[in-house]
């Protein structure tokens, strides 16, 4: 069976087979969702220009600065762990509501044990400091530690009644003392499949077994709002709502600035400096290479992302995703737009400008939706009623290359190829082509004799000579701008002034006749054939005649219809014994200025009671 092309399929056909496409796909495929989180991460990236970071939250950061300066201090990275037993004794002096350390805790210094012992001293006896721990993937299911084990220590909360098999591999804070473990939250990057993070873990199920994410542990320590039992839309995840400030939002000081300081005796910064902050200790220097990709930017700092989920808790900026049943309802809408403006047979540019129109009152719509903390999918629907538009046009497209390959086709059978090629590429179509009562004038020519050559010659050779013969009149007719009418046998009948204007149609067709005898003398020198002399006559009258398209669907011919075509024909007729062209006396009235004619007397045609005068053009007249 053949598949219908997209240019005989209907505008109301596809308009509804996209939206079919675009319903399954939003159920069950989401291919297309790609739209969705592109348009989303535009819109969240500028509306984070208009939220500042929260002040409280501030970044010391291990930056390259940091690395290259300790050095000399302390030794390379990774420092001796009694440096952030310092940093946590001086920021709990000055008052710091809480310290996130985003750092590799996970494996004991072998090389400096009493190093370790002196942090754990220090974190024993706070209750504001918190640390990672990050789940791996398993390589199988018996692989990690059993979560019934470490869930007292790890201070788990269960959902239902927890399966205590339930295993999952973690890197755990081991240099930490186990009794400081409560303070402990999964930092793993939560992205899409696109490699996007947009939102951040609150807490992983395992077996039943809620681990929680570190900004969670954090905000429920600091009383912050978090969604009871970390049920959220998203999957025990929550949307970021992104602030200004790019790769790096929040309030940043060098770590090495802050540790140099606290070595000096005579202190430089501020004395309360980090009072009332929620201080994060992480990492921008770029030998540690720890880099996300997020909708604000492709090289935003892991320690930022995590600084960004507690400003959201801190501040109830959780983003919320529309429910899927608002882009069913966006497409819908779209399409019974688009199937209103079929309805009233709007055309592509019209179609076009609602899109536009829509286009920019969803996107502004989804914009403002995020000050509410709401994150509209407008993406999908938009991109699948710009994609009828495009398939629309494109059929449009097709369609009109089709119609121009038609119209050419057509007309180059009774015009010349070179005009035909103009009229099309000025827009001309054939149903613009109208019949009509038009003042022309018609030529007709005859081979005189031909039946009897004919019937002495081999069919082939006859076909043969036809065809060099009528190639070179039919080029003839084309160069003096007429209209190859037909060739009827050996005869051939065009015409001027239609379906172009040619306000010269009598003298072209004059001129054109001359020629073509012209041509006639070098046809037999070239022919060559002896016993051969071939002959023609023509005769030419001016009138009125109906011209348009005559036939059937399948074949059509732009024709000329009247008695003015009668007559002409009547009057090539009578060219034997008279003339080889004879003209009527309405077509030398027309010209009879640019030719000389010689009256050749009164004839009565067949078909008309009255007699006729008819004149021989000579040549043109001198000027």
């Amino acid at each position: 069976m053949r598949l219908p092309r997209l240019t005989d399929v209907s505008l109301y056909s596809i308009c509804f087979l996209v939206l079919a496409v675009a319903l399954v796909d939003l159920r069950w495929l989401h291919w297309f969702s790609f739209a969705d989180n592109r348009l989303a991460d535009m819109l969240v990236k500028q509306h984070a220009q208009s939220r500042l970071p929260d002040p409280d939250i501030v970044w010391v950061d291990i930056d390259n600065h940091s690395l290259t300066d300790m050095d000399d201090k302390v030794g390379r990275f990774p420092w001796p762990r009694y440096v952030y037993g310092e940093l946590i004794e001086e920021l709990n002096r000055q008052g710091a509501k809480a310290i996130v350390f985003d750092v590799e805790l996970y494996e004991p210094d072998i090389q400096r044990l009493l190093d370790d012992k002196v942090l754990n001293e220090v974190v024993l006896g706070t209750t504001n400091t918190f640390f990672p721990m990050q789940r791996l993937d398993p390589l199988n299911a018996e692989e990690g530690i059993r979560l019934a084990d470490y869930a007292k220590a790890l201070d788990l909360k269960a959902r239902g009644t927890p399966d205590p098999n339930a295993r999952v591999p973690l890197e755990l804070p081991s240099v930490i003392d186990r009794s400081a473990w409560g303070r402990t939250g999964l930092i793993n990057f939560r992205e899409d499949d696109d490699g996007v993070g947009r939102s951040y873990w609150l807490a992983q199920d395992v077996g039943g077994w809620l681990i929680p994410s570190l900004p969670a542990r954090v905000a429920k320590s600091l009383g912050y709002t978090v969604p009871d039992g970390f049920a959220v839309p998203n999957g025990n995840a929550f949307m970021l709502s992104w602030v200004r400030g790019g790769q790096f939002p929040h309030t940043r000081v060098s770590f090495s600035d802050v540790y140099t300081d606290l070595q000096k005796e005579k202190r430089q910064r501020p004395p309360n400096e980090f009072a009332g902050k929620v201080i994060i200790v992480g990492s921008s220097a770029s030998y540690l290479r720890d880099f996300r990709v997020t909708p604000v930017s492709s090289l935003m700092p892991g320690v930022e992302i995590l600084a960004t989920a507690i400003d959201n808790l801190k501040r109830g900026l959780i983003l919320t995703q529309a429910p899927r049943r608002v882009s069913y309802a966006l497409v819908v809408v779209s399409f019974l737009m688009l199937l209103f403006a079929l309805k009233r047979r709007w055309n592509l540019v019209q179609i076009f400008g609602l899109l536009v129109l829509g286009t920019l009152v969803l996107v502004m719509a989804a914009y403002a939706a995020l000050s509410s903390s709401l994150l509209l999918p407008v993406g999908v629907p938009l991109l699948f009623a710009w994609l009828f538009y495009f398939l629309a046009a494109l059929r449009a497209y097709l369609r009109e290359l089709r119609d121009r390959a038609r119209t050419e086709g057509v007309l180059s059978r009774f015009l010349d190829p070179r005009l035909v090629k103009n009229l099309v590429a000025e827009g001309v179509k054939l149903e613009d082509i109208k019949s009509e009562t038009r003042t022309i004038s018609i030529l007709f020519s005859d081979i005189r004799g031909f039946t009897t050559l004919a019937e002495t010659r081999p069919a082939e050779e006859i076909v043969a000579l036809l065809n060099r013969y009528f190639s070179m009149q039919a080029e003839t007719i084309f160069h003096h701008g007429g209209t190859l009418d037909k060739f009827i046998g050996d005869a051939i009948m065009a015409f001027w002034g239609a379906p172009t204007d040619d306000v010269a149609h009598a003298e072209h067709a004059v001129a054109c006749a001359l020629d073509m005898a012209q041509n006639l003398e070098r046809f037999n020198e070239d022919l060559a054939m002896p016993g051969v002399v071939l002959d023609i006559g023509i005769g030419i009258h001016t009138g009125s005649a109906v011209v348009g398209f005559v036939g059937s669907k399948r074949k059509l011919e732009y024709t000329a219809i009247g008695d003015t075509v009668n007559l002409a024909s009547r009057i090539e007729g009578e060219t034997k014994g008279r003339s080889r062209i004879l003209a009527s006396v309405v077509t030398r009235e027309h010209c009879a200025e640019l030719f000389e004619f010689r009256d050749l007397g009164e004839v009565v045609v067949k078909g008309r009671q009255a007699a006729i005068q008819v004149f021989t053009p000579t040549r043109r007249a001198a000027s």
